[in-house]
């Protein structure tokens, strides 16, 4: 890799005064950034790690209401006894993320900011109809996710723009499952499913450019959230990945099935 200043702001105000600088990125993790330095596929003159900035840590957990700081890495939301309560799809979720290095380096923040195609984080967010809070805002779920690579952050004009929290609606129901490459374990298709005050929701990662929602599933399990009322249905594969992991088509046929499985396990 390229020669790189690093620093490590103890507040949030520091951090956004370092980023300021065009040329800086911010890591809250570096699960993806790293990898990307290390082909040559990005080149900053500067790393802005938020990891001791201890306000953007923590999980809390309130009626109606989980709260995520985040700087929260993975293994902590996997490992939480509340969020398993309250939200039991969502610690299942942290804690089948990558592996181990990556679950205990990687953050919900730098997930969602990055928000690659097939990461597993933005199913949740989505599914569940979850806040993305940031340093000056709060963007809804629906709002955020942009296309690939690409979210809402900074595009009011403003400049650098930093996730500090995400809330996330406790649903009545809500399921988690995903078919996975078996050496990243990013998710070839991943699909959450919820029932709840957001409605009922099925969000499916790894199949698109980003996140998305799927209506036809949407409306069969508002109808009846039964395993079954996902058989039949057809997925458009018109905007869907083919890659030499599997086919749009290949894809388009595994979101029903593992949005079943996911009712199943809710």
């Amino acid at each position: 890799m390229q020669a790189f200043a690093y620093e490590t702001p103890a507040s949030l105000a520091d951090a956004l005064k370092a980023a300021a600088n065009a040329d800086a990125k911010l890591i809250a993790g570096g699960q993806s950034l790293l990898a990307s330095m290390k082909l040559g596929l990005a080149a900053p003159e500067a790393l802005i790690d938020l990891g001791k900035i201890e306000s953007l840590k923590g999980i809390k957990v309130e009626p109606g209401k989980v709260t995520i700081g985040a700087g929260t890495t993975h293994a902590a939301v996997g490992a939480s006894a509340e969020v398993a309560k309250a939200i039991p799809a969502l610690a299942f979720l942290a804690d089948n993320i990558g592996d181990r290095q990556v679950r205990n380096r990687g953050t919900i923040g730098g997930s969602l900011a990055n928000n690659d195609p097939a990461a597993c984080y933005p199913a949740a967010v989505l599914g569940l109809g979850a806040t993305v809070h940031t340093d000056r805002r709060s963007i809804p779920a629906d709002q955020f996710f942009k296309g690939l690579y690409e979210t809402a952050l900074g595009d009011d004009g403003k400049g650098a723009e930093i996730i500090t929290s995400v809330s996330f609606p406790i649903p009545e129901k809500a399921g988690w499952q995903k078919f996975k490459n078996p050496a990243s374990r990013f998710s070839l298709v991943g699909v959450f499913v919820s029932k709840g005050p957001a409605g009922t929701r099925v969000a499916v990662t790894g199949a698109a450019a980003c996140v998305m929602r799927v209506k036809a599933l949407e409306d069969k399990l508002a109808a009846s959230w039964t395993k079954e009322a996902c058989d039949g249905v057809k997925v458009d594969s018109a905007e869907l990945n083919s890659d030499l992991h599997g086919s749009a088509e290949y894809r388009a046929a595994l979101i029903p099935v593992l949005a079943g499985r996911a009712v199943a396990a809710s």
